[in-house]
């Protein structure tokens, strides 16, 4: 990889002593590692690209060790590359040469500037200044990208093997301000990703703490949550999107004193989980 490599490791695990219940946590977009190539190339002041960031979600997921589930997490940006994306979603206009056969640039998600290499960071705004090689994306995915679901795939397989089953909760932020003002939306591919009853008892949960809770609308699950989602074969995906505005200034992108006390319902979410998770994954599918 050139000069513009992230300098932190790609995937992060914090494993428990001994994994004890059937759940993985994991966080693909709070990566904050940005390469100072990557900076001097882009048009966006750090701060900008920052904007794509799921902000310190792996922190608010940080005790899911201590309940006995790891917690994985991706060191690099979502606006370098995009772990909840194929592995080659890539928009032809940003490269200054033509792309390989195999490369997807059709999906709705190029369509949109949000492919596995972005051209837009999430409020819409270009992230580069000029055109990429196809060698620099295709670095990015190998040293990055494959990394991170090469790590998610162990974990599911070794968590399987172990219990007999599995259920992935993949952590994101939104922004705040949507219609009707969900604090919380949760994604299962409208029921083909997770067991409608693991769904429910997570909306329960959150809406025991005082939590505004919305399914599928308008997250209904990313590229995680509909490959890995297997009901059928006991392996459960559930994608959690928390508005930002709970826990964080969206503007400074900097804590608000509130987030300990989000931090400590997401540790009682889990825990919750952690207690019910024999009987939510006994023979579902």
């Amino acid at each position: 990889m050139d000069g513009t490599a992230c300098l932190a490791p790609p995937v992060s695990v914090a494993h428990p002593p001994r994994q004890t219940v059937p759940l993985i946590f994991a966080s693909p977009h709070s990566g904050r590692d940005y390469p100072p190539g990557f900076l001097a190339a882009s048009r966006l002041d750090p701060l900008g690209l920052r904007r794509s960031e799921d902000s310190f979600v792996d922190l608010l997921f940080a005790d899911a060790p201590a309940h006995g589930a790891p917690l994985l997490t991706a060191g690099f940006p979502r606006a370098w590359c995009d772990a909840n994306r194929e592995a080659w979603e890539l928009d032809p206009g940003m490269f200054d040469e033509p792309l390989p056969p195999f490369v997807n640039t059709s999906s709705p998600r190029v369509g949109a500037g949000l492919g596995t290499i972005p051209r837009l960071v999430a409020s819409g705004e270009p992230i580069y200044a000029g055109r990429l090689r196809f060698a620099e994306a295709e670095a990015r995915i190998r040293n990055c990208w494959q990394p991170y679901h090469e790590t998610l795939t162990a974990l599911i397989s070794a968590t399987c093997a172990q219990f007999g089953a599995c259920l992935l909760i993949d952590c994101h932020s939104m922004p705040s301000g949507l219609a009707a003002g969900p604090d919380m939306v949760l994604g299962d591919a409208h029921g083909s990703a997770c067991a409608p009853a693991i769904t429910r008892f997570v909306e329960q949960a959150l809406r025991a703490q005082g939590h505004v809770v919305r399914r599928n609308d308008p997250y209904s699950g990313g590229f995680v949550t509909r490959n890995y989602g297997r009901p059928r074969r006991r392996v459960h995906v559930l994608q959690l999107e928390l508005a930002r505005g709970l826990y964080m200034d969206e503007a400074r992108i900097e804590m608000l004193p509130r987030f300990a006390a989000v931090r400590a319902e997401m540790a009682g979410l889990i825990g919750k989980l952690a207690a019910a998770a024999p009987d939510l994954l006994a023979d579902r599918g």
